[in-house]
């Protein structure tokens, strides 16, 4: 057993009450790169300072992350991710994405798409889960999503521009560099969820950033005017009121109500006046125009029907719209003067299923199903005593608490924006993966576990016969470790 994990495990034995040490983040190159990488993709932190362009930050930490994981093998955790479904799953979006390319609308369109945007993700979500060799480096990595939650949320509060939308109806920020306002509200949402766990596993100072932060958000989540947003803040604040075990109601409650504060004091404009067209959606335009998300919805299930295994070609949602929608055509025969919009999906399921055909929709909705399965499935295997055990076992814990509601939460936001090849969905569904990882090297330290890192059968009673007595310190256990009992 090495020294750290000593340290660790006499900081605070199993069952005590609050952590007294908090858990150290691992601190090597590759992590460090990994993690820099992480906070200018989803922050976008990067585009704030235009002299960075020519020096193509992204890139380049890229190739350092490439060229130190050849020089340092050693140091990856290659062996678990050839074992695990999530590099399966997230590689198989890859080859139904190229597979998509000669099956679609235009060839050239996708095939650039694949090389210049989702081949970055993907191998950016690869980098992240050769990474996570043990808890430290996953809780090293949920700390630079909080960080980038939090200068999403300073760029949100300070620097991006708010905006009258439709007319002077209320006041929202427009642009966010390369997000619009529906975006941020969907990372500030993961962001949120990972901020709490962290919190959890954190010390004092930690908790006062967390804390900083998630009232941060909830003015960033106000200022975005996103009715997808408030929604999908409304089933954060559901699953954490009612869904997290081992967490008391005094601080459940503390946590939302920092954020609504947030959420309270920073509404724009004609916000609640906004949120309220939630509960009348038949009378809202995306209901009743032909351009609003019903119609655009309705459309993406047609065009998944022209080829329902490869779809029309990953990235070609818009073209489809503005080539062989019925509106399209029907402006191309002079039938209607009304101009025709190259629209995006705003549905992440609408535009995978579309564009990469059944085959694809179903590895999306792997990803998340089987990402929120997995947790639950590792929360039983796991033993009782780690909710209040070390600060290792914590973190651990709630990480399968807090990484399925981020899912859930990417899933109701994603449902409104398409997200369906951009960083935050494959991130998670690596972190799933690096705590399959995790969990199996902390539960092959435990004396009861084998090296594997799954469970022996439990101690049981040695049964006795011929009048042998039991010992005086109390009934000999012994363990099972093959199906052949004693």
């Amino acid at each position: 057993m090495t020294a750290s994990v000593q340290q660790l495990r006499s900081a605070q034995p199993i069952g005590a009450g609050t952590m007294r040490v908090p858990f150290a983040p691992t601190r090597d190159g590759y992590r460090d790169i990994i993690a820099a990488l992480m906070v200018m993709t989803l922050s976008r932190i990067h585009q704030h300072f235009p002299f960075l362009n020519p020096f193509r930050p992204l890139l380049v930490l890229t190739a350092l992350a490439g060229l130190y994981a050849i020089a340092n093998p050693g140091h990856l955790a290659l062996g678990a991710v050839l074992r695990s479904r999530t590099a399966k799953l997230i590689m198989g979006m890859g080859i139904i994405a190229c597979l998509s390319v000669p099956f679609g609308i235009s060839m050239g369109n996708s095939a650039v798409f694949i090389l210049t945007d989702f081949s970055k993700v993907l191998v950016f979500a690869i980098l992240v889960l050769v990474g996570i060799r043990n808890s430290r480096d996953l809780y090293k990595f949920v700390w630079a999503f909080v960080i980038s939650a939090g200068f999403l949320a300073w760029l949100s509060i300070f620097v991006f521009k708010m905006r009258h939308a439709r007319g002077d109806e209320f006041v929202r920020i427009q642009s966010g560099y390369s997000y619009d306002s529906n975006d941020i509200g969907v990372v500030a949402n993961l962001g949120l969820a990972m901020t709490l766990l962290a919190f959890q596993a954190t010390g004092k100072r930690g908790r006062l950033i967390c804390l900083l932060i998630i009232a941060c958000l909830g003015i960033t989540i106000a200022k975005t005017g996103s009715r997808g947003a408030f929604l999908t803040l409304g089933v954060v604040v559901a699953l954490s009121l009612v869904a997290l075990k081992g967490i008391s109601m005094d601080r459940k409650l503390g946590f939302v109500i920092i954020m609504g504060l947030g959420l309270l004091f920073a509404a724009p404009q004609g916000y609640w006046e906004q949120m309220g067209t939630i509960l009348a959606p038949t009378e809202d335009y995306n209901w009743t125009s032909p351009t609003g998300r019903k119609e655009v919805v309705l459309r993406g299930l047609g065009y998944m029907m022209t080829n329902p295994v490869t779809g029309i070609g990953i990235n070609n949602f818009g073209r489809a719209e503005g080539m062989i929608s019925d509106r399209a055509v029907a402006f191309a025969e002079g039938e209607t003067d009304v101009g025709v919009k190259w629209s995006a999906a705003h549905n992440s399921f609408i535009e995978v299923l579309a564009e990469l055909g059944l085959t694809g929709f179903c590895i999306f909705c792997t990803l998340i199903i089987g990402g929120i399965v997995q947790c639950h499935k590792l929360r039983r295997q796991m033993p009782r005593g780690w909710a209040r055990g070390d600060p290792e076992q914590r973190f651990l814990y709630y990480a399968t608490l807090f990484l399925p509601m981020s899912l859930v939460a990417f899933s109701v936001g994603g449902f409104l924006v398409s997200f369906g090849y951009l960083d935050p969905i494959y991130i998670l569904a690596a972190f799933v993966g690096g705590l399959r990882t995790a969990v199996d090297k902390r539960m092959s330290e435990e004396p009861h576990y084998e090296g594997s890192g799954r469970p022996v059968e439990p101690l049981v009673k040695r049964r006795y016969r011929g009048g042998l007595p039991p010992s005086p310190a109390g009934p000999v256990l012994i363990p099972l470790m093959g199906p052949e009992r004693s």
